[in-house]
C-alpha cells in the first residue's frame, strides 16, 4: 500500500483484524436529531463502524470513525454505539480499540452530544484496569476526543494526517500551525502524550496488532502466552556491551527478540516495553545511558539518574502492568537523580509516584542491577526494600549510598592519602554486589551471559504468587 494512501473507516477495521473476522454491530443505527435540517443529510452509520473480530486469534471490540459521514462528528447515536461497544466488552472481558478520525462534537446536536460524550468517558473509567483500551488516531482527535483518548491505556497516531489537541495550535496565544505544530504526532509523542507513532496507517495498523498479540485480554487472565521456540538457558555473550543502550539489552533477554517499546521518543534515558520469557509476557522497565548505532558506537549519551518524566513513563507502564497481572523486570542502572531547574519543580513528586507504583504492584517483580545503584534512587527502582520478590546484581554491580570516592571526601574531608584507603574500604564493605547479598538486598550474583536463564526460572517460580495488601479504596499518590 501506497504511504500516502487513505483507507476508509471498514478498510481500517478490515486491515486491522484476521481476515474475515469482522462482525459488524449497529450497521442501521442513525441520528434521531431533525435540528438544523439534519433529517435531510444522509449518515451512515451515524459516522462510525462499530463491531468485533479477532487479531492473532485473541478477539477484540473495534470502532472506526467515518470522516466521509459528516466528517466523523459525534453525535447522540454516534456516542451511545461505542457506549454499547463498551458494554459488550466488558461483559466478554475482551480489549476495546478505536480507530479516531473525528471533527469532534456535532454542533447539530449539541448538549445530546455532549452528554454522548459524557456516557463514553464514564465507560472508559469503568473499564479502566479490566480491559485493555487502545486508541489509533489517523485524522482529527481534538478537543473531547482528545480526553476521550487519553482516557485510554494507550495511544498511537499516524504520523503525517493525525492531530491530537484539546485547543488548536492556532488558539494558543503567540503560537500558529506553521510556528509549532503542537497537535502533529512528533509533538504529542515528544510530550509523553502518544504512545506509539507510526510513519502510515498500515504501520499504525501494524503496531496495534503486535501489541495485542503482546496483552492479555482482561484483568482475570493470569498472563498473555506465546509458545517459546528459544532456549530458555540460551547464553547472552553480548550483554555486557548492551548494558548501557538497554533496548539491546532486552532484546538480546527476550524469547527470540520479541520487543515492543512504549512511549520510545519520550524520557529515553528511561525505557518501557513489553518482552516475552518462556513465552510469557513481562513488562520492562530499564535505565539507558547511552544510544548505540548498528556499528555499535554511542550516538547519544544520558545520565544515570532519575528525571521527572522518565519516572512519570514508568509509573503508568507498572501501573499498567500491576492492574492486568503483568510481571515487571527491571534493569537498574542510577546513581540519583537530575539535577536541573525543570526537574527540581517536579522531581520529588515524580519519584514518589514510581516508588509507589513498584511498591504497590503485587504482580511478580524482579530487578536486575546492571552496573550502579546508589542513594534513594536505587530504592525507588524496584528495589527489595520496597517489594522486589528477586534481585539479581551482575558481578561488577556497585550498590550504596554512594559512589566510594565521594563517601571517602566526606569521611576524610583533610587528608588527601586517607581518602584513597577510605575508598577501597568503602567499596569492599558498603558498595559492592557481595557486600549487599551478604546483608540479603540481593539474592544472587550472576555471570553477565547467564542472566537469561536466572530471569526465566525467576519468573517461572513467582508464577503463583499471591500477596495480600490492607483493605482500602486506593491510595492516594
Amino acid at each position: 500500500m501506497s504511504s500516502t494512501a487513505q483507507l476508509s473507516a471498514k478498510e481500517r477495521i478490515t486491515t486491522l483484524l484476521d481476515e474475515n473476522s469482522f462482525v459488524e454491530v449497529g450497521a442501521l443505527v442513525t441520528k434521531r436529531s431533525t435540528d438544523f435540517n439534519l433529517q435531510q443529510k444522509e449518515v451512515p452509520s451515524d459516522g462510525v463502524i462499530t463491531g468485533y473480530g479477532v487479531i492473532e486469534g485473541n478477539p477484540v471490540y473495534v470502532y472506526a470513525q467515518d470522516a466521509t459521514a459528516l466528517n466523523g462528528s459525534m453525535g447522540e447515536m454516534h456516542a451511545k454505539k461505542i457506549s454499547n461497544l463498551y458494554d459488550l466488552a466488558m461483559k466478554v472481558g475482551a480489549p476495546v480499540i478505536g480507530l479516531i478520525d473525528c471533527a469532534g462534537m456535532r454542533l447539530e446536536e449539541a448538549t445530546d452530544a455532549l452528554a454522548g460524550f459524557g456516557d463514553i468517558y464514564l465507560k472508559q473509567t469503568l473499564a479502566s484496569g479490566v480491559i485493555p483500551q487502545i486508541t489509533a488516531v489517523f485524522g482529527t482527535c481534538g478537543g473531547g476526543s482528545a480526553v476521550s483518548a487519553n482516557l485510554t491505556d494507550f495511544v498511537f497516531m499516524e504520523a503525517k494526517n493525525a492531530k491530537l489537541f484539546v485547543n488548536t495550535p492556532n488558539a494558543i496565544a503567540g503560537n500558529n500551525v506553521t510556528k509549532c505544530d503542537t497537535a502533529a504526532a512528533d509533538f504529542m509523542a515528544k510530550a509523553g502524550l502518544v504512545d506509539f507513532v507510526g510513519e502510515d496507517e498500515a504501520a499504525v495498523l501494524n503496531s496495534v496488532r503486535e501489541l495485542v498479540a503482546m496483552l492479555p485480554a482482561n484483568n482475570e487472565d493470569d498472563a498473555s502466552y506465546d509458545e517459546c521456540l528459544d532456549d530458555l538457558n540460551r547464553s547472552l555473550v553480548n550483554l555486557t556491551s548492551e548494558l548501557d543502550d538497554v533496548t539491546l539489552a532486552l532484546k538480546d533477554l527476550s524469547d527470540n527478540g520479541a520487543f515492543v517499546e512504549v512511549k520510545n521518543t519520550y524520557a529515553r534515558e528511561m525505557v518501557t516495553g513489553f518482552i516475552r520469557l518462556n513465552g510469557m509476557t513481562v513488562g520492562a522497565v530499564a535505565n539507558r545511558t547511552a544510544e548505540l548505532d548498528e556499528n555499535g558506537k554511542v550516538t547519544t549519551k544520558y545520565d544515570d539518574v532519575l528525571t521527572s518524566a522518565g519516572c512519570y513513563k514508568a509509573e503508568k507502564f507498572v501501573a499498567f502492568c500491576d492492574a492486568f497481572n503483568i510481571p515487571v523486570l527491571t534493569l537498574t542502572n542510577v546513581s540519583g537523580y537530575s539535577a536541573s531547574i525543570e526537574d527540581a519543580k517536579s522531581i520529588s513528586l515524580a519519584a514518589a509516584k514510581l516508588t509507589y507504583a513498584f511498591a504497590n504492584a503485587t504482580v511478580p517483580k524482579v530487578n536486575v542491577i546492571t552496573k550502579n545503584a546508589f542513594g534513594s534512587a536505587y530504592i525507588t527502582m524496584n528495589s527489595k526494600h520496597i517489594g522486589a520478590d528477586m534481585v539479581f546484581a551482575l558481578e561488577d554491580a556497585k550498590i550504596g549510598m554512594m559512589d566510594a570516592s565521594l563517601a571517602a571526601q566526606i569521611l576524610c574531608p583533610d587528608d588527601k592519602d586517607a581518602q584513597a584507603k577510605a575508598a577501597k574500604e568503602y567499596d569492599e564493605l558498603q558498595q559492592s554486589a557481595v557486600a549487599a547479598a551478604k546483608r540479603g538486598y540481593v539474592d544472587a550474583i550472576v555471570e553477565a551471559e547467564a542472566l537469561r536463564q536466572h530471569v526465566v526460572y525467576a519468573f517461572e517460580m513467582l508464577f503463583t504468587k499471591r500477596e495480600i495488601r490492607p483493605s482500602k479504596k486506593h491510595g492516594t499518590v
